[in-house]
């Protein structure tokens, strides 16, 4: 018997996976167009040749897995953000569309030339720091993580994607930082998740590092210590940039009013929900 068609692979394993994922057929493109070692459309152009009986396997394999629900990112070890690809595990969070509005309110309110000073707390996969850093490249960019195995992935990402003006650190939020130091700017999408929320039980975050996801008081309590301790870090007029729940918006701006900080502003996702909340020390410099 001759091997199947890829295109008659292709529609079965789609099959497979409609009661797993709404995406079956591009999840099923994607895993195959990987376990060949082939880009997407190389599979999509080839639809009527036979698939080798080596790639197959490998196929199984990973349709397997995506059919108890691990995340194609972690499949893969691939995910793009930014218009770049980055390198994902287990270890981090998958990156997500969302995260890319905390970049570009960034990006709008720093001056691209001045030679800046960014910290990027819980840089996980460093999306951010590497990210800033290769928009940015007279900035410097600071991103710690209290997991070192995280701090594997983002060091990979930086060297891989030729970011030289990051630069990574082991330690909890500011707590690593030497003394003294200052930014112009803080970023952060810390753990935002609250420990009963019932979306913790389903998609992708069943399989994402907990500790990077769920915070304590309702999943604010990150939120708060980075609000506090980064207003003896931002220098006078600094901005601190923080990403969080959809619905968590009033709750951050009050935090922060209450915290002291000034020109509190918001940025809403494509969704029309407000993600990211940023504000600033005041020019003053009063702590």
């Amino acid at each position: 018997m001759s091997p199947p068609s890829i295109g008659a692979v292709l529609r079965a394993a789609s099959d497979r996976l409609r009661t797993v994922t709404p995406t079956a057929r591009l999840d099923a493109e994607v895993l195959l167009a990987h376990a060949a070692g082939q880009s997407r459309s190389w599979v999509l152009a080839r639809g009527r040749d036979p698939l080798s009986e080596a790639v197959a396997q490998r196929f199984d394999e990973l349709l397997a897995r995506r059919i108890e629900g691990q995340p194609i990112a972690y499949l893969t070890g691939t995910r793009e953000f930014w218009s770049r690809e980055f390198h994902v595990t287990p270890a981090v969070l998958i990156p997500r569309p969302e995260t890319e509005h905390l970049v570009e309110a960034v990006l709008e309110r720093l001056d691209g030339d001045s030679p800046c000073r960014i910290a990027d707390l819980g840089t996980g996969s460093g999306i951010i720091a590497v990210t800033l850093a290769l928009e940015r490249p007279a900035w410097q960019i600071l991103g710690v993580d209290i997991d070192s195995a995280a701090l594997t992935v983002a060091r990979d990402n930086a060297v891989r994607l030729g970011a030289n003006n990051a630069s990574f650190l082991l330690g909890d939020w500011m707590s690593a930082i030497a003394d003294g130091a200052t930014f112009d700017c803080i970023v952060s999408n810390p753990p935002y998740i609250a420990a009963d929320d019932p979306h913790l039980h389903s998609g992708d975050v069943r399989f994402e590092p907990a500790h990077a996801l769920v915070a304590a008081d309702n999943g604010m309590q990150a939120l708060g210590r980075i609000a506090a301790q980064a207003r003896t870090r931002l220098r006078p007029g600094g901005w601190l940039a923080l990403e969080h729940g959809c619905e968590q918006g009033p709750a951050t701006e009050t935090m922060l009013r209450q915290a002291g900080y000034a020109n509190i502003g918001q940025c809403r996702d494509l969704a029309g929900h407000v993600r990211v909340t940023l504000a600033r020390r005041s020019e003053e410099g009063h702590p």
